[in-house]
């Protein structure tokens, strides 16, 4: 790796730990923003579901924004707007503002992450696999950062300051993103790429649900694991630290798919392997979620944290040219990011009607099923008729 692609790497982690701690920071201090504001435990689902459908329609139209305003500019924007969402929210933290501030947050999401897998492919070429890994891990990262420090900042600051913080590492992003001078990326694919119609394909539409069921995990246990917790008598600050442990398993999880992912050019195995975490962990929350409370957190985070990134590997596989192979990360993104938005909103219904969130635990782990399945799919050979 040259130094120039080693100094564009941290700046690709820089932006990837700002992308979750919006989301992260809520699930410990839920309680007390549904206190606060008078939301339903539906409506507190809404606070993940809402950015996470938003970052879904973001990612459609990546192309759109790369050609709008360019890969710098673009990112910039998103980068951006997660700093302004996160510091209105210590200024208007009622119900319509927490709502209208999830929303800019998920906007600006959105386009940062419909546009830095096609940056990635194009500055990294055949070290994509590790880049990518390092990029998810940095996600995962900032969200185990937002968990682990929000009950202790809400104690010191209240829970609308605590939100807000996020503001200030986001700005320092910024900066750095701005300052380096990153090459734009050609709006057209090479001479001699055809471009696809993704919507009339169906590896791409199987990507899509794989990417979307998968994720739905994840934004499922970062709404919900910790009220989970907290209803069954464990503190704030002990649900805080149980989903920032699970974060920071996914962190290692994610360091280890960067770090071993190119001796399986097969991802089937991988996939499989992480699935089958994400199995045993949800088993866990539904047998004895208090005994197994820890091999609940290293199951699903390993699960969980290995699978985010093998989803975004697997699609850019498909493609060698970086910008179809941005504009196959939107897509599946897109309607990935949808369909994963569902799970809190759902798991929130369940809530309020049962006051248990077992069914969702159980409507998840038949999505696994469906997953491996799925995933016996996406051999090598396969990769090629995108």
């Amino acid at each position: 790796m040259t130094q120039r692609q080693a100094l564009a790497l941290v700046v690709i982690v820089l932006v990837a730990l700002n992308l979750r701690p919006a989301m992260a920071a809520l699930g410990p201090l839920l309680d007390l923003i549904e206190q606060s504001t008078g939301i339903s435990s539906a409506g507190a689902g809404m606070l993940t579901t809402l950015p996470v459908f938003l970052m879904g329609l973001g990612a459609f139209a990546g192309r759109q924004i790369r050609v709008l305003l360019g890969q710098r500019r673009g990112g910039a924007l998103g980068i951006a707007l997660v700093a302004a969402a996160c510091a209105s929210r210590f200024f208007w933290h009622d119900a319509n503002g927490m709502f209208l501030t999830a929303a800019i947050a998920g906007f600006g999401i959105a386009i940062v992450q419909a546009l830095v897998p096609g940056i990635i492919k194009q500055w990294f070429g055949e070290a994509t696999g590790r880049a990518m890994g390092l990029y998810t891990t940095g996600i995962m990262g900032g969200a185990a950062l937002a968990a682990a420090t929000a009950a202790g900042f809400a104690r010191m600051m209240g829970w609308q300051a605590t939100l807000a913080v996020w503001s200030i590492p986001a700005v320092a992003t910024l900066v750095c993103w701005l300052a380096f001078p990153a090459p734009e990326m050609p709006v057209q694919p090479k001479h001699g790429s055809v471009r696809t119609s993704f919507w009339c394909s169906r590896r791409a539409w199987s990507l899509m649900l794989f990417f979307g069921i998968g994720t739905g995990a994840y934004t499922l246990v970062l709404a919900w694991f910790p009220p989970f917790y907290i209803g069954l008598g464990q503190s704030r600050e002990m649900s805080g630290y149980l989903l920032a442990g699970l974060t920071l398993t996914e962190v290692v999880a994610g360091l280890g798919v960067s770090t071993m992912i190119g001796r399986f050019p097969d991802r089937r195995g991988p996939l499989l392997t992480a699935l089958l975490c994400l199995l045993a962990g949800l088993a866990c929350l539904l047998l004895a979620p208090v005994s197994l409370a820890l091999a609940a957190v290293l199951m699903l985070g390993m699960g969980i944290g290995a699978l985010f990134p093998l989803s975004l590997i697997v699609t850019l596989d498909h493609a060698d040219d970086p910008a179809v192979a941005g504009d196959l990360a939107a897509f599946v993104q897109g309607g990935g990011y949808m369909i994963a938005s569902a799970m809190p909103l759902i798991a929130g219904i369940i809530r309020d009607r049962s006051a248990d969130l077992s069914q969702a635990w159980v409507l998840m782990a038949s999505s696994v099923v469906v997953l491996m399945a799925v995933a016996m799919r996406f051999s090598p050979q396969s990769a090629r008729g995108i």
